[in-house]
């Protein structure tokens, strides 16, 4: 028999890379281009043999993986898309130590086609008949990493040095990659072929793509015209044509059709700008789209609403004497037939009402009546006033399109001393309705009344919850809502209700039923519901969140999620056991909570743990069935990180540890250590530091780069160790460095923690290394430097030096324009408080 052994767990890549790098100490950066296979796996070790769940973070909000798991030890995507790209984890767990956790970085490479357009203006000046024509040539392309643009006239390359008469520039506010070529009063030597080429400098093998526009004295952008009117009525069954006709546009434009919603219909033909659908049906019906482009200023459109006549769920109401307030028919009482059907076009429909097969005569007690306010639109309505015995009978109304081979629909009512409002009740022994789960569940509800609605089920305890069926209501004519295959989050109460169609238009008549789903088959049938699904524990906590010297204790905050809260009922609270490893006495304690939501993080403080002992924890949830599943946890103490030595109170960053500091693993990207050296060659031009702050080549310093793939918003934090130290105050310092063209709209921001509140100073970018302008006094132990990159890529983010002393910081304040010049760096620039923009910010936090 093996001995229990922890788990432990290495990524290792088997698919098509373009390069698998080292970041940083802690994490890999595979590259791949779009479409490749994606192949990882995880090498795990451990007695018992450990699972293996892939997650994932920092990728597209579209991209359902990171929703989800997969328990695998081999995670494979096939033709990986750009949205895949991110950082993944696998976590190794065998319910022995902690769980071991490896991550990597996938970039995905990639290089669309670029899309070229034209635009122009023509204004007047001073009211003269002379005009300045000039013309942009907008490129955008999206790629990963970030394209480089090239603009030729012909053969020759253009640039601002060239021609007077050009400019190229990137437009603010676009989306994807952007540049404008600026053809100002416009010359003869203007009209000539434009090639915009763009390149990601053959990553992965992507060659370079390019497009090319002709610019001719006669460009223009598209027009159309229709060959019918904007909305279009025809029967079913008939042939359509639409034509759209081009009126203009210079190089011809291409014409499209489009449906709305959906595609064009089966059967539909688009050629040439003629759309033709044979046999048109009621599902037909929408609005099509002729679109014409040629890349020259707007496309043009043109919408045609196309209506082919139809009807449908022809509906009856009855309405009681609504003055009197009454819910049944009495005579000497008024009473109100209403019939409604959906149709199209719906203002088409006309309405007939018969009595006993024969036409209903107007009177002074009988009104027929059109639109009723209180109803549908195009709804008809039969008035009875001061009901006789005599208006008793069979009445009948009849919805026609007059003239159009659309079949008539109708409904029946029928008037009597029987006629009676509906009640609804659940038969005996059916207000409970229990099954185990994956089993059929029928839910049953009795309506009586002439005549019979049909019956409404919807959810009672989740709100805007949805039934099985996905849909949140649901018609059933006979009263039972019938369920396949149930689960556990189908647990709950469901009501029942009358429809105030086909029926009395009265409050509607409502009962609920309540189904408890049986968790498991072979446990006893629970009298409520079933048990509560497991807690799962949060790994990210630090290790531990507090030690006390003298007392030889520490503290940890435990922190979980509960599983598929929402599938049984309400948790009450949760049994929190924690044993010393190694000793049989647990300290038992409840933990009550409030509404526990999916995803919700919740945590509790152990305290007086004593050093260096480690503990089982082990965490139920409980509701009203009572206990839930468990989990358990293992707690090592452990010493801060290499503990820094103040006597050596400065990091540079030269060592792989980097003095302990770490990755937060719930931000979107790293720092990365890097010097001149081992730098990105890729890296933007004109952005971060030529070095560190000794200025020589092999010198390090944390760096983060704001390129592709990094969005608006998106963080970087860098976390120093927990500082053992017991004097009252102390000062921190370090050197930061931000430069580039984004830098300009952008701010640097410093937060100190001063007797409990935040202290804030601010920072200006520059090509120079510069020291934090005013340092702040502050209580140890923790240090969290935080980057968000801004709204270009132009703008990247460096620190170096960070110093920690005993002692308060210097009264005198630093000249917040004094900088360090690196060599070959040039003259450093001066502030520009006009550039300054929320986009940009480092947070510098003391954290206790």
């Amino acid at each position: 028999m093996y001995p229990a052994a922890p788990a432990q767990a290495q990524i290792v890549h088997a698919g098509q890379a373009c390069v698998v790098k080292e970041d940083n100490i802690s994490e890999r950066v595979y590259t791949i281009r779009e479409g490749d296979t994606l192949v990882l796996q995880c090498l795990v070790t451990g007695h018992p043999r450990p699972q293996v769940r892939w997650t994932k973070t920092a990728g597209s909000a579209s991209d359902k993986f990171q929703e989800t798991s997969v328990f695998n030890e081999t995670l494979r995507i096939e033709r990986i898309a750009r949205t895949q790209g991110g950082r993944y984890y696998c976590k190794a767990e065998n319910g022995v130590g902690v769980p071991a956790i490896k991550s990597i970085r996938v970039d995905v490479q990639y290089l669309d086609e670029p899309v070229l357009t034209v635009h122009q203006t023509v204004s007047d000046v001073r009211g003269n008949f002379y005009q300045e024509k000039t013309v942009f040539l907008r490129c955008t392309v999206n790629s990963n990493p970030p394209a480089r643009f090239i603009w030729k006239r012909g053969s020759d390359t253009l640039s601002h040095s060239q021609d007077n008469g050009v400019d190229i520039y990137e437009p603010l506010y676009t989306q994807g990659e952007t540049k404008v070529l600026k053809l100002k009063n416009l010359r003869p030597q203007d009209y000539a072929s434009y090639t915009c080429q763009v390149s990601v400098r053959n990553v992965c093998g992507i060659p370079d793509k390019a497009i090319t526009f002709r610019l001719t004295n006669t460009t223009a952008p598209p027009a159309l015209k229709l060959s019918v009117n904007e909305t279009l009525v025809v029967n079913p069954g008939e042939n359509v044509t639409v034509q759209c006709l081009l009126t203009g546009g210079d190089p011809l434009p291409q014409l499209q059709w489009s449906h709305g919603p959906g595609p064009l219909p089966l059967g539909a033909l688009a050629q040439s700008g003629t759309l033709s659908i044979p046999s048109v049906q009621a599902r037909d019906s929408g609005y099509y789209n002729c679109t014409a482009t040629n890349n020259v200023g707007n496309p043009a459109k043109k919408t045609v609403n196309l209506l082919v006549r139809s009807m449908k769920n022809a509906t009856f109401q009855i309405t009681p004497d609504v003055i009197k307030e009454s819910e049944n028919i009495q005579l000497g009482q008024d009473l109100k037939l209403s019939c409604h059907v959906d149709a199209v076009p719906q203002e088409k429909v006309t309405y007939q009402w018969f009595k006993n097969g024969k036409p209903a005569r107007m009177s002074k007690r009988l009104l027929v009546t059109r639109n009723d306010p209180e109803l549908p639109a195009v709804t008809s309505s039969l008035e009875l006033i001061d009901l006789h015995f005599s208006d008793y009978g069979t009445y009948l109304c009849v919805a026609s399109f007059p003239g159009a081979p659309v079949p008539d629909l109708s409904v029946e009512v029928n008037i009597s001393s029987e006629t009676v409002p509906p009640t609804i009740s659940v038969p005996k022994g059916r207000a409970v309705v229990t099954v185990r789960e994956g089993s059929p569940a029928e839910l049953q509800c009795e309506v009586r009344g002439k005549p019979r609605p049909p019956v409404l089920w919807s959810r009672v305890d989740k709100e805007a919850a949805l039934l099985p069926s996905g849909l949140p209501l649901e018609e059933t004519p006979d009263g039972k809502l019938r369920l396949e295959h149930v689960s556990r989050d189908m647990s709950g109460t469901y009501r029942c209700q009358t429809a105030r169609y086909n029926g009395f238009n009265v409050r509607p008549r409502e009962a609920q039923v309540q189904l408890n789903v049986q968790s498991r088959p072979h446990a006893p049938i629970p009298i409520l519901s079933a048990k509560a699904y497991s807690p799962e524990f949060y790994f990210d906590t630090p290790n531990p969140t507090r030690s006390h010297k003298l007392s030889k204790n520490y503290s940890y905050v435990l922190q979980w999620t509960q599983r598929e809260p929402d599938a049984v009922d309400p948790l009450l609270n949760y049994r929190l056991s924690v044993r010393q490893l190694n000793q049989h006495n647990a300290m038992v304690k409840a933990i009550p909570v409030r509404r526990v939501e999916k995803g919700q993080l919740l945590e509790y403080i152990l305290t007086d743990l004593r050093v260096p002992h480690s503990y089982e924890v082990r965490l139920t949830p409980y509701t009203t069935f009572g206990a839930g599943d468990m989990a358990s946890r293992i707690i090592h103490y452990t010493e801060p990180i290499n503990s820094p030595n103040l006597s050596d109170n400065t990091c540079h960053f030269e060592d792989e540890k980097i003095c302990g500091y770490t990755q937060d693993l719930t931000d979107n990207f790293d720092w990365t250590r890097q010097n001149a050296l081992t730098q990105n060659p890729k890296r933007s031009p004109n952005t971060g530091p030529p070095t560190d702050i000794s200025g020589t080549p092999e010198g390090y310093y944390m760096f983060i780069e704001t390129s592709r793939p990094r969005e608006l918003g998106d963080r970087a934090r860098l976390v120093s160790p927990l500082y053992n130290a017991s004097a009252k105050f102390y000062c921190v310092s370090f050197f930061y460095h931000m430069y580039g063209k984004h830098i300009g709209e952008s701010q640097l921001q410093v937060a100190c923690r001063v007797g409990g509140a935040f202290k804030w100073t601010e920072g200006i970018g520059g090509s120079a290394w510069q020291n934090t302008p005013n340092p702040c006094s502050l209580t140890p132990p923790q240090i969290i430097f935080e980057g968000v990159r801004g709204s270009g890529y132009l703008g990247d983010i460096a620190i170096d030096d960070v110093t920690l002393k005993k002692g308060e910081c210097p009264r005198k304040q630093m000249d917040p324009n004094k900088v360090v010049v690196m060599p070959g760096s040039g003259a450093p620039r001066q502030p520009h408080p006009q550039l300054w923009g929320p986009m940009v910010i480092f947070l510098l936090a003391l954290q206790r």
